[in-house]
C-alpha cells in the first residue's frame, strides 16, 4: 500500500541478521469493552466461575439466532478513524469452520470477505527514547470483528481438560499489519503503538493478563532481495517482554535450520519463557482449510456517512497529535510530551494541573507530574487513574511554590504528605498541610538575619575558610542555616543575607 512506504515518515533502515533479512507481520486481537457479547446479551466481565457467562446464544444450542451489538460497530468504526483507514460503510460477517473443544459452534463468527476497517496505518517510533530511534510508518492491511472462542483449562481436573466458555462471543477486533517489520523491535513498537491507541480512544483496557490484548507474530527470514521465506506464527502472545524474546529466538532458530540446511514448515509455534524457546505446536492450516462462506444468520452491515462524521466529530484528540501541542503550547521537550502523553488519562491530569497554574508554568507542572508523582505510583505498582493526588491539590500545591509559601525542599514534604492522602479530598489539602504540620516557609528577613547571624558566630573556622577562598564553606553555612530553620528559611534569602554579613 502506497501510505506504507512514505518518506515523509519512514527512515529506511537496512536490519539484516546475519545476512537475512527479517520479515514480520502482526495480527492483533483485542478485546472491545463493550458490556455485553458481540451477538448475545451475555455479560463480558473478566474473573467470574467457569460456563457463568455463557448463553444460548454462545452455545450454540437449536434454534437461536445472534443480534449484531450496535457498540461494537461503533468502536470498530473509532479505530479505523484512529488509524487513517479506509471504512467499510458495507460490511459482511462469514463463518469461519474448524473444530476445537472450546468452539462449541464448530465455526466462529468473523469478517472475511467485507471487513468494518480496510487499509491504513499508524506512525511509530522505534527503540523510542534511545539514542538509536527512528520514526517508521507501519501499513494496516485490515481491521474485522469477531467473536472469541472458549478457553480449554488444562490445569482445573487432574487428569482431564475443561472448557470454559465464558470468553465465547466476546467481541474482537482483530488487526492484520502488512510485513512492514524487520525487526522485534519493530514489531514491539507497531504493538506498542496500537496498544496505546485503544486504550486512548477507551474502545478495549487492553489488559494482555487477562487476554484482552494477545498479539500472534509472522517471522519469516530471507536472504536480501530473494522472496518472501516461509512464516512460522507466533501464537497468544501475552507481553511486551515476551514478545520481543520470542521473536528473536524465532528468528534465530530459522536461521539455524536454514543453515544446516534444512527448511522452515509453516506453523504455529509455542514460546517457552522459562526455557526462552520457540517450538512447534502444530502445524499452520492454510485459508481455504477453513471452507468460509457468509453467515446466513447476519444481515449485511450498511453504515450511513452522517454516523462516520459523528463519531469523527467526537473523537478525542490523537497522542501524536497532543504530544505536537504540548511541545509548542507548552514549550515542553519532545521527550517530556511523549512521557506525559503515554496515556490519555496521564495527559488530562497533566492538562489539568497547567489549567490550574497557567501555561508559565507548564514546565514546573511537567517536572512534578514526571518525577515525584509517577515516581511514587510506579513505587506502589498503579497508575494515575488511582493517584492518591487530585491534579487540582498538586495545582494548588505548585501555586505555595509560586508565591514562596513553599521552598522545594519543604514542597517535598508537602506532597509526601498529600500522597500519604494527610489532607484527605480536600481541593486546599496542600493549605492544610502547611497550617497543621508548621511547613510555612520563613519570609521575613528580619528572622532570617537573626538565625544567620548565629550560625556565623558559632562557625568561626568555616566563616574564615569561606574568607581564604574555599566556595564550599559557603555552602556549608547555607546548610547550617537551613538546619538552624528547620528547612523553613527562604534559600534565596539566605544566600542573599549571608553574603552581605561575610562581606
Amino acid at each position: 500500500m502506497s501510505t506504507a512506504n512514505s518518506t515523509n515518515h519512514t527512515v529506511r533502515r537496512e536490519l539484516f541478521v546475519d545476512g537475512y533479512e527479517v520479515v514480520i507481520g502482526i495480527e492483533i486481537h483485542c478485546q472491545l469493552n463493550t458490556e455485553s457479547k458481540i451477538f448475545s446479551s451475555a455479560p463480558t466481565d473478566f474473573g467470574h466461575e467457569p460456563n457463568s457467562q455463557a448463553s444460548i446464544v454462545d452455545l450454540g444450542l437449536p434454534g437461536v439466532l445472534p443480534v449484531l451489538n450496535a457498540g461494537v460497530v461503533e468502536r470498530a468504526l473509532k479505530f479505523g478513524i484512529g488509524v487513517n483507514a479506509e471504512l467499510g460503510l458495507f460490511n459482511t460477517f462469514d463463518r469461519k469452520n474448524y473444530f476445537y473443544p472450546d468452539l462449541p459452534k464448530g465455526y466462529q463468527i468473523t469478517q472475511m470477505a467485507n471487513p468494518i476497517v480496510g487499509e491504513g496505518y499508524i506512525d511509530v517510533v522505534v527503540n523510542e527514547g534511545d539514542k538509536n530511534e527512528y520514526p517508521k510508518r507501519m501499513g494496516i492491511t485490515r481491521a474485522h470483528l469477531e467473536e472469541d472462542a472458549g478457553k480449554s483449562v488444562h490445569d482445573a481436573v487432574e487428569g482431564m481438560t475443561g472448557v470454559d466458555l465464558n470468553r465465547a462471543g466476546t467481541p474482537l477486533i482483530e488487526i492484520v499489519s502488512e510485513p512492514d517489520m524487520r525487526s522485534a523491535a519493530e514489531a514491539l513498537a507497531y504493538i506498542k503503538a496500537i496498544h496505546q491507541l485503544v486504550t486512548w480512544l477507551g474502545i478495549s483496557d487492553a489488559i494482555m493478563a487477562e487476554g484482552s490484548f494477545r498479539c500472534d507474530c509472522n517471522v519469516s527470514i530471507r536472504e536480501p532481495g530473494a522472496e518472501l521465506g516461509t512464516r512460522t506464527e507466533l501464537k497468544n502472545l501475552n507481553s511486551f517482554r515476551n514478545i520481543e524474546r520470542a521473536i528473536n529466538r524465532e528468528i534465530e532458530r530459522q536461521i539455524d535450520i536454514i543453515e544446516d540446511g534444512g527448511k522452515v514448515l509453516q506453523a504455529t509455534m509455542l514460546y517457552d519463557p522459562e526455557r526462552d524457546e520457540t517450538r512447534v505446536m502444530r502445524t499452520k492450516e492454510d485459508a481455504n482449510d477453513y471452507r468460509y462462506f457468509p453467515d446466513p444468520d447476519l444481515l449485511p452491515v450498511r453504515i450511513e456517512q452522517h454516523t462516520v462524521d459523528s463519531i469523527r466529530a467526537a473523537m478525542p484528540e490523537l497522542p501524536v497529535a497532543r504530544r505536537a501541542r504540548f511541545e509548542e503550547a507548552f514549550g515542553l521537550s519532545e521527550y517530556d510530551a511523549r512521557i506525559l502523553t503515554g496515556s490519555r488519562q496521564l495527559a488530562d491530569y497533566f492538562e489539568a494541573v497547567v489549567a490550574e497554574i497557567g501555561q508559565q508554568d507548564a514546565k514546573m507542572a511537567a517536572n512534578w507530574v514526571m518525577g515525584d508523582l509517577l515516581g511514587a505510583l510506579n513505587k506502589d505498582d498503579t497508575d494515575i487513574i488511582n493517584s492518591p493526588i487530585s491534579a487540582i491539590q498538586l495545582a494548588n500545591m505548585l501555586k505555595r511554590i509560586n508565591d514562596d509559601t513553599l521552598s522545594g525542599k519543604l514542597a517535598k514534604k508537602v506532597f509526601s504528605a498529600l500522597y500519604e492522602r494527610a489532607g484527605g479530598d480536600a481541593d486546599d489539602a496542600a493549605d492544610q498541610i502547611i497550617e497543621t504540620q508548621g511547613l510555612k516557609q520563613e519570609t521575613d528577613t528580619g528572622a532570617i538575619k537573626a538565625i544567620v547571624e548565629e550560625v556565623i558566630a558559632k562557625n568561626a573556622v568555616m566563616v574564615e575558610e569561606y574568607r581564604g577562598g574555599k566556595e564550599k564553606a559557603f555552602n556549608g553555612l547555607v546548610g547550617q542555616v537551613m538546619k538552624a530553620s528547620r528547612g523553613s528559611a527562604n534559600p534565596q534569602q539566605v544566600n542573599q543575607i549571608l553574603k552581605e554579613l561575610l562581606g
